[in-house]
């Protein structure tokens, strides 16, 4: 089985693959498709298992870490995977699969897929939502009704971020890395309910603004990866009351906003990746309401929703090679 460390911020699967859960701006969720936000910073990642006597017995029990978020804060996922042997990862918002919409049982499936490769891919910033459009990770509080557990299962009962990681089968890939290694992340920086925890209601995962990204299709087929050799990590969110409660420690200041950001000239990303196909959205995740859906109905408007206007001299390009070391969204 895989072992799973946590280290500067950093999950490690296992000796070869590796994720981050990134701090970014929260794009305008007012109908447009933006190009890909940058990556701010690692969330803080910190173990359930050492903080044990404040946390909820369910969090105890499923293990895992835990990250702080503000309401309505956005992420994304940054892999780091080695081509010479790749990995097949599932990711769950809620115990709804974030590629397929179906309900995560932890085994893989191929029609739909349900999971990515890595690499190829090399982030995930949202659920599987159109032809080469994902809806972007926005953190909410669970029973409200805005997170997409809600709105596929009608429940609000696990919250947070599932992730699973396999290895592939013995013998179809190197068991050892070139002696040229060529590594795409590598060592180097980073690409840029149950009983509720004290203090507060526990965060989940609702459908943010609509980016330009696609979910590359698995290369290798089902086939290539071994099912009885994997990890589960359950990734658990406080908000910051919560976290300050539970650890002692100050929450993240609050990230600086996508009309702040844009208007002191700071870029944005397209990746290029023309070769590279898409998995079909599921019918399931492209009905989610996003959040400015709901709180319209609701009467409400937040400032962040309103359109932004991006100088396309602020959209850099990223030319997509597997190879190419800490492949990042980064200004």
């Amino acid at each position: 089985m895989i072992e799973i460390n946590v280290q500067n911020n950093q999950i490690y699967f296992g000796e070869r693959f590796r994720l981050a859960f990134m701090r970014t701006l929260r794009i305008p969720d007012d109908g447009k498709t933006y190009p890909l936000p940058p990556g701010l910073e690692p969330f803080p990642v910190f173990r359930v298992k050492d903080y044990s006597l404040r946390l909820p017995g369910s969090w105890i029990q499923q293990g895992g870490v835990f990250i702080p978020m503000f309401q309505r804060e956005a992420m994304w996922l940054a892999f780091f995977a080695e081509p010479w042997k790749p990995n097949a990862v599932q990711v769950a918002v809620g115990g709804i699969n974030a590629i397929s919409g179906t309900g995560w049982d932890g085994r893989l499936h191929a029609d739909p897929q349900d999971y990515l490769v890595c690499p190829d891919q090399p982030w995930l910033d949202g659920i599987n939502a159109g032809p080469g459009m994902v809806r972007q990770f926005v953190a909410m509080p669970l029973g409200m009704g805005y997170s997409i557990e809600a709105q596929v299962s009608s429940r609000e009962e696990q919250g947070g971020i599932q992730v699973k990681v396999f290895e592939p089968r013995p013998g179809i890939f190197p068991d050892e890395p070139p002696e040229i290694e060529d590594t795409f992340g590598g060592e180097g920086t980073l690409p840029v309910s149950p009983a509720a925890a004290p203090g507060g209601v526990e965060m989940g995962i609702a459908a943010g603004g609509r980016m330009e990204q696609k979910i590359y299709p698995d290369p290798h087929g089902l086939g290539t990866w071994d099912e009885e050799n994997s990890a589960t990590l359950h990734v658990h969110i406080l908000n910051s009351l919560q976290f300050s409660r539970v650890t002692g420690c100050p929450p993240p200041e609050s990230p600086v906003t996508a009309q702040v950001y844009t208007h002191f000239g700071f870029p944005w990303f397209s990746l290029y990746d023309d070769e590279m196909g898409d998995l079909s959205a599921p019918e399931t995740l492209t009905r989610v309401q996003s959040i400015a859906e709901l709180d319209q109905q609701h009467g409400e408007l937040e400032s962040s929703d309103i359109p932004l206007e991006i100088d396309p001299l602020q959209i850099h390009g990223i030319h997509y090679k597997k190879s190419q070391k800490d492949q990042g969204k980064q200004p």
